[in-house]
């Protein structure tokens, strides 16, 4: 356990910034699933409009650097290649 003042208060920041961090990991997900489920449909309009809704949320998590830029591009990139594939 923390032995000074500083290292109690760091440790009560870390407990509140995890978990605000996994409602936005959580947050994420379900974007992603929302797509995806989309495609699954078969419905190309509903998935090109979650997708770019989707991409928003995902942008802005990635802004926040809750998940890597590189992450965030790779999922927005096989999203929208599955759309694409889409007859």
């Amino acid at each position: 356990m923390a032995n000074t003042a500083q290292t109690r208060k760091r440790a009560r920041q870390n407990v509140k910034q995890r978990t605000h961090n996994h409602g936005l990991h959580s947050k994420l997900r379900t974007a992603i699933k929302h797509v995806i489920k989309a495609i699954k449909v078969g419905d190309k309009p509903a998935a090109q409009a979650t997708f770019k809704t989707s991409c928003a949320t995902v942008d802005s998590i990635a802004d926040k650097r809750i998940i890597h830029k590189n992450k965030a591009a790779r999922h927005k990139s096989r999203l929208s290649a599955a759309i694409k594939a889409m007859a």
